[in-house]
């Protein structure tokens, strides 16, 4: 059976809101990319949840400056 987007998000979404607490306002704030680091870290694949190095965390700043 072919999962739908549908289906993944609401996977997804039960498991933040169950492991995390998030509520549904905190589940589609996130990006992909953060819910995969969390996940990760969760699983213990450090080398996937990794801390952003100095360069990425200024690049950031830069582009986000209101922090």
């Amino acid at each position: 059976m072919e999962q739908t987007f549908t289906d993944a998000a609401s996977r997804l979404a039960g498991m933040a809101g169950l492991l995390l607490g998030w509520r549904p306002r905190e589940f589609w704030a996130a990006t992909p990319g953060e819910l995969e680091a969390i996940f990760a870290a969760a699983r213990g694949d450090a080398a996937e949840a990794r801390a952003p190095d100095g360069e990425t965390i200024a690049k950031l700043m830069e582009m986000y400056p209101d922090g």
